[in-house]
């Protein structure tokens, strides 16, 4: 039998938080990823909801330590890119009054995403941060595979024509070969006059 004092040992170990395990996010984060001006970026609106804080206060934190985010960490778009990504995303939001957007958004590279994790210094920011570090490391692979796909296609077709120009001068020396030879005339029956 237990006693009261190995009774709250039991308890205590019984209900100690476990370890946070990082979240699942919600949306695949490759979806989430836009190619804009030549780079792969996240919009900071998707950022934050993935680090789990208003975008108010992302965009807050960022300002806040300005020296962090360099131009290739970090920029701003303009009227016609945020509208292009809007377009991409087909989202139907929209604001009332205007019909336009109040303020025009960042977009974090992949090193631009994790600085904000360490800024924001959350532990679901942090947890996440790891997602979107995978989410771009696997965007890259797959645009690697592409290239060597399309290198190997452009091989083959080097290939194909160069065997295209073979078959042509073979299609041309055979030819002759196979027009039947010209009857030869043939001779009347019969008396000639």
């Amino acid at each position: 039998m237990l006693d009261g004092s190995e009774l709250n040992i039991i308890r205590t170990t019984m209900n100690k938080p476990k370890p946070a395990s990082p979240s699942v996010p919600a949306k695949p984060i490759d979806s989430l990823i836009l190619t804009i001006r030549g780079q792969k970026v996240l919009l900071d609106s998707d950022l934050a909801e993935l680090y789990g804080v208003p975008t108010k206060r992302l965009n807050e934190a960022v300002k806040r330590n300005a020296e962090r985010f360099p131009p290739d960490f970090r920029f701003q778009l303009t009227q016609e890119e945020a509208e292009s990504a809007n377009c991409s995303r087909s989202q139907t939001a929209t604001l009332k009054r205007g019909q336009n957007i109040k303020y025009l958004p960042h977009v974090f590279t992949e090193h631009g995403a994790i600085m904000a994790a360490t800024v924001l210094n959350s532990p679901e920011a942090v947890s996440m941060s790891v997602f979107v570090v995978r989410a771009f490391v696997q965007m890259r692979e797959h645009i690697l595979a592409n290239t060597d796909v399309l290198k190997r296609l452009a091989e083959i077709d080097k290939t194909l024509l160069k065997h295209d120009r073979s078959l042509q001068i073979i299609w041309q020396e055979i030819q002759p070969l196979l027009t039947p030879p010209p009857a030869a005339p043939k001779r009347k029956i019969g008396f000639h006059t």
